[in-house]
Order: structure tokens, then C-alpha cells, then sequence
């Protein structure tokens, strides 16, 4: 068997092959072949409860259809074929996304946002479906159902709780699920697989040359990318899967084809439904870059599918420079704008696309109304870079952007109808949570467009926000001034409560539907009145895993040696009193941040008032065997006097860990000589830095982390500069070099097909041939066919037996250890 007849069909016969060599690199004890294993109790029945249905309010706030969400999918269902193609990973057998990036629904009722029993939608036995999609007139509700020969694309009546399906098993979904209704409710632009298509390229035959990538001469840097096409099959695989044919689907299921195929990776109808915005992407395929930045056509097609105007001919963007602000030249972001006709909009950046060139005017947002023969109008010049714009009514839009370097926000209120006019609303640092103005609230218009939600003078918008404070977030509704940028508060959740607004009943807001938590009441809708804070309930959701109810929490603050303001939440056991029971053992699970405002930093915002039940591989079951958890302990890593936080990154990571150690001793709830620290992805690398020049901790537990930054050396996380920019700081952030002196177990856990950008599979593998070579006690777990986040119930209630096994073996059963000099920092 080749290694091309098993290409994206089945990861796990690879696996299969792979395990023996694995296993003759492993310790003795951990040798051989191991079965999952299944949690202690009462992990695996919390695991295995029916999952909360979850909700979705229709664009006239009216009805709520209640989707019932399938638990955690088995590890048959992720073995189902896949393939990994320019950035995307999709199912062949549906042409829709891999059954481990998706998670499927599996029933569909309505509800009265006025009352009255939840009707519920036959559908077939066994159903699943995804992608649902309400029309502008709120009366359906579109889907895609999966059956055994593809996607079918499905309607729902809201009047007689009813479905339908409108097409057979054609629905082209591998770009992404594209169902865009018309704004008059009559018909939903979708793709389909082009009629006549024929069988998938033979990816069995031998090859017929070698596969060859050169460079001559032109700068290309570009940041980590996964899934990347790597030869002509890989082309030749996109090519038949992605290439879709644009339809208009009716009601009554006739179907219109508009246009000829192509691999249309975007669409978008405009709000008058005359005009089609299409971005098609065109060859050759690059194996640098995905899809998104591949050669591509952007044009305006009429209703029927003939072109009527060029929007932009883009290149291949392999050379856009790897700091955050840095964008491609040309036109980007085209839209429509949502409360006009037909009018496109764009940027462009006026600095070449590269931030760290001087420019007054960093980007343009330019308009073109239809029929697009005039001249592009300059809606407004932005000195930072451009992250979005909510429209409003032919006088009043806002525009934000952003610049990453300052972590400033700008925001602009402009007036469309007279073109290059704009003021400044507001500014601020946009890490800043005390200070959060929130964000406008968006409803949809007569075509299902967001457009802005104005007070009844309009003089102002209605805005909501997460009110953070000391105490915790406590989300609000106001009323902005359009002139002064001063919000007034029109309601804010109570301080027991955790109370988001989803929608508005009067556009007043003088009743709204919330969704309410508190921190022993598991979230459900309601609406309430703010004039008298009367509320009706609209669901009745229980707590989805009773078990944990009598753990408690509280948020604790402690300040680090340089008087920075750290806080992190405390999680106890269900029972643990303090007096009787002593110092627990604890788990400390943490995520590193940077900053540039040492104030902004040290905010602490308690979560007291969220209600808290893990899911998934949470480390918050750790509670029901016995441990504290100190979860999201502080971690700031700070940028002072210009200079970039990553270049004091290990001593401040130290600073920030031994704080929360000393805190919670003090506090008399964990043991010193019993701690843990633990993290995923970024907090994975974090942990390993912590065991590698600190002896804090009795273990580590990293899962589905990066070790080595030379294998990243165009940037990762919030790191700007490349290796050979900064070389002393990508050797000294990498626990990697410092393989040699480990002296903490560490468990090391990743997903055999990790698809997050940077945390390749080999990043463990390579870590723990290092630390084993090195004499280091670890154990690594590789999870067939998982992904950065773990999907399958057999992995993660492995995920979550490892774990536990672990931390009794080396912190609640360890003995004293034995003290050592502790490593000098490099």
C-alpha cells in the first residue's frame, strides 16, 4: 500500500502504521499498544449527558427556534474520510467541511417569543444538518441537512413547523456553507457541485516527476500555514472539489444556474437583490499560501449571472509583510453597503500594505454606487488600519480601526451622503475592559441587512457592552450620543447576574430579549422590560451537569513583585472546608497575554456571577477528583518604554507564576509542594517555559503546544519580528533549548492532525525526542485524528484520563521532593 492510496482517506490507517515506530522510541512502561481509557467517575456521565439545545432569535425578534446540538461525535465518525486542501480540510463524501470541524445539529423547533408550547420540525430519522439561516421576513429558516450522497439544502416554516427540502444531495459546501437568502424572502443564492462533474482525480497512480518549489530572488515571508496543497494531485483535488456552480434556489425548488463554475470562495447579493458580488479564485495554485490568498477575480454580476462591472484582479498574495497591520495592496474588504441599494464599498491601503512604512493615510474606504460607470467616492482616510464599518442611514455610519502596535482603537462617525466628511468619536486603548464603550447593537432591515439600532430621536445608537469592572462583567444597554460620544445607561445586569442583551423587542429597548446566568443558574432567554425589570421567562434549561453544583468559586487578586495587579478565579472542590481539610492539591491552568499598558494589564474583572460547567477536555473536571483549580491565573507579559514584551518574556512569565503561587498558599487552599501547572496552545509553551527555568511547580501538563520558534520564524502569537530580527528571543522563548534541564515530569498530549497555525504535530514530537534524549521524565500522547481541539468522545475522555492519572501520580500521591537548585535564568 503507498502512502498516495491513503492520501486524506484515512488518517488512521496511517496511524496504524506510525504506532509501532512510535512505540520503539518510547520508556518501557509506556510501550505498546494502549485502548482508550475511560475517565473516573463522574466525568464520563457528565461527558455523556444530553448536550443544552441552543438558541437562535429570529430577525424580528419574534420566534426562537430551538436547536438541539449532537454530543460529543465518536471516533468512527472523525475515521470518516477527509481531505486537507488550501487551508481547508473537507469531507469528500458530502463536499462539505470534515466531520472534526463541525458540530452538527440534530433537531429543530419553534417557539413564540410570546408564549405557547415549542412546535416541533419533523425531519428525517437520524438527521443532521448545520449552516441554519433565517430570511429578512423571519418566517423560514434554511439548513443543510447531511445524507449519505452530499448536502441537501432544506427550508423550515415558522407558520406550520414544517420542512422541506429543495434540492438533492448537491450543496457545495467545501469554501464554507453559502446560503444567502434574497431580501425579499423569495429565493437563497447557494452553491451547488457543477452538473456532469465526473469521479475525483485517481490519487493512486504513481507519480510522474518530483514536486519542486523555488524562490528567485523576491522576498516571500510568510507566517506558519497548515494544510497547504504540496503537488498536482493536491491541485487537482481542489480543483474538482471546490469548483461549485452559483444557483438560485425558489421556494418551490426550481433551480436557476447563474454564471459558469468556478472556485467561487465568497457572495454576496446586494440588498436590492439585483446585483451578485462574487470572489472566484483562479490559477495556478500556490503551495505557500491557502486559498484566501490565492490569484483571484472579484466582479458584480447581474441577477441572471452576467458580469457588469471588474472589482479587482488579484494577485497571488505571498508577500504580504508578516506584521499584524500588514495587509495586501489593492482592493480588500469589498461589501455591500447594507442600508443603500446597490453600493459597493472597499479599502485599499495608501501605505503599500506595510506598516512599517510612514504614512499619514494608512487606508482608504472608497464607495461605488450602482450602475458602477462613475468615479469611486472617498468615504473617509484612516491613519490607522481599517477593522470595519457599520452602516446606519444615508447620514450617519461608523468606522473603526485599529493599530496593533498602540493597541489603539479610532472610531468615526461619517456621513455617507457627503463623501470624505468624518469626525473622531471616540478613542481608546482596545484592551482597555474598564473603559469598553460596548458595541452598537445591530437589527436587521426590511432586506435582512445589520444596519445600526438609532435612539427614537436619532440622535444616538443603542449600544451594548460587557460592563467589566472589579466585580466582574456586568453587560448593560445605552444610549450613545452621536455628537458627544457620552453613552447613557438605559439597564445593567444586576451584580449576581451575568445578563447579555440578544435582541430587541421594541426598538426602544424598553423590553429585550436577554440570555441570563448567574453563578448557580445555568444560562436561559427572557425577555425583560427595563422600565420595570418584569421578566417573562422563554426557556427552562436545566444545569447540564448537577454534579459540579456545590464547587465553588471566587476571584482572588494578588499583586506581582513590580506591583503589577494580577487576579485569577479560584475553583474548590464541592464539600472542601478549609478548616477541616487543609491545603488541596492544586492545578494551575493559565494562557499568557501581551500588553503595552502595565494598568491595563493588572485589570482585574471577577467572574463570580458566571455559571460554570466544563465541557469537552475541560481541566475544570479535575474538580471532581479532588483538586483546586486556580483557572486563568494572570499571565501579562508587558512591552514598557517601547521595548517589545517578548523580550523579557521568561522573567516576567516567572514573575507572574510565582505570584499566583505565593497567593494562593497564603491563602492556606493549596500545598506548595503540590502544585501544577497546565495549559493548551499558547498556554501549552507557557507551561513548559515554566518547568524548564523554574522549580514552582511539581509537573506540567501542555497540550497541543509549540516548543521550538525556529520552526515558527516568521512570527507567532503576538510576535512581530522574524527569527533573524530577533534571534537571542526566539532561542530563549524556546523550552526547547532548554530540553537539558528539565527536572518536573511533564505530559505532553497533541492532535496527530493538528490544523492550528504553528502547532504542527512534529513541534511535540521533536520536544519529546529532546527531553527523552535528555534523561527528562515525560510521557507523550498523540490523539489520532484530532485537531487542536479535541472532538471525539473516545479522545477526550482519554484526554481527561491522562491527565488525571497523571497529576495523582506526580502531585496528589507524589512524596516531598527532594530540593534542588533551582535553574539560572538565561
Amino acid at each position: 500500500m503507498t502512502l498516495r492510496s491513503l492520501r486524506g482517506l484515512a488518517p488512521v490507517l496511517l496511524w496504524a502504521l506510525a504506532a509501532p515506530a512510535l512505540a520503539q522510541n518510547a520508556a518501557p512502561a509506556a510501550s505498546g499498544a494502549l485502548a482508550y481509557q475511560q475517565p473516573p467517575a463522574p466525568i464520563a456521565s457528565i461527558l455523556d449527558a444530553r448536550p443544552t439545545p441552543s438558541a437562535s432569535v429570529s430577525p424580528d425578534n419574534k420566534v426562537l427556534a430551538l436547536l438541539d446540538r449532537s454530543n460529543l461525535p465518536t471516533i468512527a465518525e472523525l475515521a470518516e474520510p477527509q481531505l486537507r486542501l488550501a487551508g481547508y480540510r473537507i469531507n469528500p463524501r458530502n463536499n462539505g467541511p470534515a466531520n472534526a470541524r463541525i458540530s452538527w445539529l440534530t433537531g429543530l423547533s419553534f417557539q413564540s417569543v410570546d408564549g405557547g408550547a415549542a412546535r416541533v420540525v419533523a425531519l428525517p430519522a437520524g438527521a443532521r444538518f448545520t449552516a441554519t439561516t433565517w430570511s429578512p421576513d423571519g418566517k423560514r429558516l434554511a439548513f443543510l441537512l447531511d445524507r449519505p450522497g452530499g448536502l441537501e439544502l432544506w427550508v423550515a416554516d415558522v407558520a406550520t413547523a414544517s420542512a422541506k427540502a429543495l434540492t438533492g444531495p448537491r450543496v457545495n459546501a467545501a469554501a464554507g456553507a453559502e446560503l444567502d437568502w434574497l431580501p425579499d424572502s423569495s429565493a437563497i443564492l447557494t452553491l451547488l457541485v457543477p452538473e456532469g462533474r465526473g469521479v475525483a482525480p485517481d490519487t493512486a497512480r504513481a507519480p510522474t516527476g518530483p514536486t519542486v518549489a523555488e524562490s528567485m530572488g523576491r522576498a516571500a515571508p510568510v507566517r506558519t500555514y497548515q494544510d497547504l496543497l504540496t503537488d498536482p494531485v493536491d491541485a487537482a483535488l481542489f480543483d474538482h472539489y471546490f469548483t461549485a456552480q452559483l444557483a438560485r434556489v425558489g421556494l418551490d425548488g426550481q433551480t436557476r444556474l447563474l454564471g459558469a463554475p468556478g472556485v467561487i470562495l465568497n457572495v454576496s447579493p446586494s440588498p436590492d437583490g439585483r446585483y451578485i458580488l462574487q470572489t472566484v479564485a483562479k490559477g495556478p495554485w500556490s503551495y505557500s499560501v491557502p486559498a484566501g490568498l490565492f490569484p483571484a477575480d472579484v466582479f458584480i454580476t447581474d441577477a441572471d449571472g452576467k458580469v457588469v462591472h471588474e472589482v479587482a484582479d488579484l494577485p497571488l498574495r505571498d508577500d504580504i509583510p508578516i506584521a499584524f497591520d500588514a495587509v495586501a495592496p489593492g482592493p480588500r474588504a469589498a461589501q455591500w453597503r447594507a442600508d443603500a441599494p446597490a453600493t459597493l464599498v472597499w479599502v485599499e491601503a495608501q501605505d503599500g500594505g506595510d506598516p512599517r512604512k510612514p504614512a499619514e493615510v494608512r487606508d482608504r474606504l472608497f464607495s461605488l454606487a450602482a450602475p458602477f460607470n462613475a468615479a469611486p467616492q472617498t468615504l473617509v482616510d484612516l491613519k490607522e488600519r481599517y477593522d470595519g464599518v457599520r452602516w446606519g442611514r444615508n447620514d450617519v455610519a461608523l468606522v473603526n480601526s485599529q493599530w496593533f502596535n498602540t493597541r489603539h482603537e479610532t472610531r468615526y462617525v461619517i456621513d455617507p451622503s457627503r463623501p470624505g466628511t468624518a469626525r473622531v468619536l471616540l478613542e481608546r486603548n482596545y484592551q482597555d475592559r474598564y473603559n469598553n464603550p460596548g458595541d452598537p447593537i445591530m437589527e436587521p432591515n426590511a432586506a435582512g441587512r445589520s444596519v445600526l439600532q438609532f435612539t427614537a430621536d436619532g440622535s444616538g445608537v443603542l449600544m451594548t457592552g460587557p460592563g467589566a469592572s472589579a466585580s466582574g462583567e456586568h453587560p448593560f444597554l445605552a444610549a450613545m450620543n452621536l455628537t458627544t460620544g457620552r453613552s447613557t445607561r438605559l439597564w445593567q445586569a444586576a451584580e449576581s447576574d451575568y445578563e447579555t442583551v440578544v435582541g430587541l423587542v421594541d426598538p426602544a429597548g424598553r423590553r429585550i430579549i436577554t440570555r441570563r446566568e448567574s453563578r448557580l443558574d445555568p444560562p436561559n432567554l427572557q425577555i425583560r422590560d427595563t422600565r420595570n425589570g418584569r421578566v417573562t421567562p422563554l426557556t427552562r434549561f436545566p444545569d447540564p451537569a448537577p454534579q459540579l453544583a456545590g464547587v465553588t468559586q471566587q476571584s482572588i487578586t494578588y499583586t506581582r513583585d513590580d506591583g503589577v495587579q494580577l487576579s485569577g478565579t479560584l475553583y474548590l472542590p464541592a464539600g472542601y472546608d478549609k478548616t477541616r481539610d487543609g491545603p488541596l492539591p492544586m492545578l494551575m491552568w493559565a494562557y499568557p497575554a501581551e500588553f503595552t499598558d502595565a494598568a491595563v494589564a493588572g485589570q482585574v474583572v471577577g467572574t463570580g456571577n458566571r455559571f460554570v460547567r466544563p465541557g469537552g477536555s475541560s481541566h475544570l473536571f479535575l474538580l471532581t477528583q479532588g483538586y483546586a483549580i486556580l483557572d486563568n491565573p494572570s499571565m501579562p507579559i508587558i512591552g514598557k518604554d517601547g521595548a517589545e514584551p517578548n523580550d523579557t518574556y521568561v522573567e516576567q512569565l516567572t514573575a507572574d507564576a510565582k505570584a499566583a503561587v505565593d497567593a494562593v498558599v497564603a491563602m492556606g487552599v493549596a500545598d506548595r509542594d503540590r502544585i501544577a501547572v497546565g495549559g493548551h496552545s499558547y498556554g501549552a509553551f507557557m507551561t513548559a517555559n515554566l518547568l524548564a527555568h523554574t522549580d514552582l511547580f511539581r509537573t506540567g501538563i501542555a497540550r497541543s503546544g509549540a516548543y521550538n520558534r525556529t520552526l515558527t520564524p516568521f512570527g507567532f502569537q503576538s510576535e512581530q519580528r522574524d527569527y533573524w530580527e530577533a534571534t537571542d528571543v526566539y532561542t530563549e522563548m524556546s523550552p526547547f533549548t532548554y530540553a537539558n534541564r528539565f527536572n518536573e515530569p511533564i505530559l505532553l498530549i497533541h492532535g496527530e492532525a493538528d490544523d492550528n497555525s504553528g502547532t504542527f504535530p512534529i513541534q511535540s514530537e521533536r520536544f519529546y525526542a529532546a527531553l527523552k534524549g535528555n534523561g527528562a521524565t515525560v510521557r507523550y500522547v498523540v490523539l489520532p485524528l484530532e485537531t487542536h481541539g479535541y472532538r471525539a468522545r473516545e479522545s477526550v475522555g482519554h484526554t481527561l484520563w491522562e491527565m488525571t492519572r497523571w497529576l495523582d501520580q506526580y502531585v496528589k500521591n507524589a512524596p516531598p521532593r527532594t530540593p534542588v537548585a533551582a535553574p539560572t535564568a538565561q
